[in-house]
């Protein structure tokens, strides 16, 4: 599996760390920015990551700000993106589970690294239950219409 990653300067450490992590797992991460911990601004790169979602050059996303709220923000105004900002565990796998999400938006002011690397697992393993949830995310592609 592809995943995109990016991170402003908010973001920059944790970024670092999830992208090392996932290659221990094995996944090809396609690194969206930054590169060097310099102040950026956040929209850039999460419109970045989200068009690699829905070009289909990456199946999943994770960004990673100050909070999580700012990159959910910017990426969700891409048609087809449903980013989450989590910062516990319960959200990390519900958010796929229930809600398809497909890019992942932590907050590298609010959790320690420790905890972004056990939500990024929970994110990336959790699958979309599918039956009474398709209707749902029907709906909310419908309001993108």
């Amino acid at each position: 599996m592809k995943i995109a990653l990016g991170c402003d300067h908010g973001g920059f450490e944790h970024k670092c760390a999830i992208s090392d992590h996932l290659k221990e797992r094995g996944f090809e991460i396609v690194d969206c920015g930054i590169y060097e911990n310099k102040s950026i601004d956040y929209p850039d790169i999460a419109v970045t990551v989200a068009k690699k979602i829905t070009d289909k050059s990456c199946q999943l996303g994770i960004l990673v700000c100050g909070t999580g709220i700012g990159m959910s923000m910017a990426a969700n105004k891409v048609k087809g993106i449903r980013a989450a900002a989590c910062s516990d565990h319960f959200s990390a796998k519900y958010t796929r589970l229930h809600n398809d999400a497909n890019i992942l938006c932590l907050g590298g002011r609010v959790i320690g690294i420790g905890t972004a690397l056990e939500l990024v697992d929970l994110f990336v393993d959790t699958e979309f239950e599918g039956g009474r949830h398709i209707n749902r995310i029907q709906k909310i592609s419908n309001i993108e219409r």
